[in-house]
């Protein structure tokens, strides 16, 4: 092992070795990344929380397998993907579908408001949000993961195959069939109409 392990590597070591401490310090380290990236994936706060939870505990019960090989990062995102997949999957098995009609009331993040801004720019702007918000929502659930990813966590290709398992290669083919579905289905917002 090199000297120059991440601190997140250096806590999972020693909670290899049940210390405590350093698994309450990894976990407040690393919280609310997984509960952000979990919201943008169920959009639902609530549902992240409970998903997070469960990240949390298959990271401490799989602590004596994890091998320091690649980035933390990786390993948490892996693991924090495939509680969101199995998720869907549950939630597909239950309902027989996956609902994509979630209230467009629940707020994904707040800010202050611009009080320069004219109303219909800010009612523009939240249109043009919320539609774009359904249809990466209406992605199947890997390519939502890789588009996340990508975006949102500014995460490159081989970054996000490490976490789906998969080659920069398909990793890039999943991309552009998300970003293609995407381009179709917002087409009326680069035109206006």
């Amino acid at each position: 092992m090199t000297a120059t392990v991440d601190l997140d590597t250096q806590l999972m070591i020693a909670v290899q070795r049940d210390d405590a401490s350093s698994f309450s310090e990894l976990l407040n380290r690393n919280r609310n990344l997984v509960v952000n990236y979990l919201s943008r994936m169920v959009v639902n706060r609530a549902i992240a929380e409970e998903l997070a939870q469960d990240v949390f505990v298959r990271i401490y019960r799989s602590r004596q397998t994890y091998e320091p090989t690649a980035k933390f990062s990786t390993w948490l995102y892996r693991i924090t993907t495939n509680v969101a997949l199995n998720h869907f999957r549950d939630e597909k098995r239950s309902q027989n579908q996956v609902s994509l009609d979630v209230p467009d009331s629940v707020p994904v993040r707040r800010e202050a408001q611009d009080r320069g801004q004219l109303i219909e720019d800010r009612l523009v702007g939240e249109v043009v949000a919320r539609q774009i918000r359904h249809a990466i929502r209406a992605l199947p659930p890997k390519q939502r993961a890789a588009v996340i990813m990508h975006k949102y966590d500014e995460m490159d290709y081989a970054q996000i195959a490490g976490v789906l398992g998969c080659s920069p290669s398909a990793v890039k083919a999943l991309m552009f069939r998300a970003y293609e579905t995407l381009r179709l289905r917002l087409r009326s917002l680069q035109t206006g109409s």
